[in-house]
């Protein structure tokens, strides 16, 4: 029986650094994981290509693929879309490849109903004064996008319950450490290998 792979979903607050960390896990050669890239109707950021940071969509294009449930999970943030499409996901999994979803906390949610026995890792600023910092330095937002990703930042936060595992992103290091440290022990839970070594029994 082929062992399905395992859905690592990395979540967290606007500004807290899911990209930078994400990019630094598969930038390390013996990374195995396969990356969901999602879709979003906001516009590109300075240096981000479509197809390798995001499928960017526009709003018409995203609303079809809602209406035909071609997403695993979306949301509305801050007057965009953000998805992940279903059909990638499902196939990689059933392959016995392992999936990396970097989503919002709204997604995510979606996803944990859809996918209970996923891996969910909720990356923590070390302050919210420090998170404020790095949405500033971003140098992409006017103080009104600032100011509602602030008060979005404190409701995600409150989601915290909905994870596994609860990162905080000191240094960018550290945090991919952590995170590759949770995997691994994930794919050594009981739960999930327990039949392999059964079978053992049975020669």
């Amino acid at each position: 029986m082929q062992e399905k792979g395992l859905l690592i979903v990395l979540s967290g607050p606007s500004g807290v650094g899911k990209g930078t960390v994400r990019k630094q896990i598969f930038s390390q050669p013996n990374t195995a994981f396969e990356y969901s890239i999602s879709m979003t109707t906001r516009s590109p950021r300075e240096g981000e290509v479509n197809g390798v940071d995001y499928f960017f969509k526009s709003r018409e294009e995203f609303e079809a693929l809602i209406a035909e449930d071609k997403l695993l999970e979306y949301a509305e943030f801050v007057g965009n879309y953000y998805g992940t499409p279903v059909d990638y996901v499902r196939q990689t999994l059933d392959s016995g490849k392992d999936v990396f979803l970097e989503i919002e906390v709204k997604g995510a949610r979606q996803v944990r109903e859809k996918f209970p026995d996923g891996l969910f890792i909720f990356l923590m600023p070390p302050s919210l004064s420090e998170l404020k910092n790095r949405i500033v330095t971003r140098g992409t937002e006017t103080e009104d996008l600032i100011h509602n990703r602030m008060l979005s930042a404190r409701e995600e936060i409150e989601m915290m319950s909905l994870y596994d595992y609860v990162v905080e992103n000191d240094y960018v290091k550290h945090a991919c450490e952590k995170v590759n440290a949770i995997i691994i022990a994930e794919h050594c839970r009981r739960e999930r290998v327990e039949y392999r070594y059964k079978k053992l029994l049975e020669d």
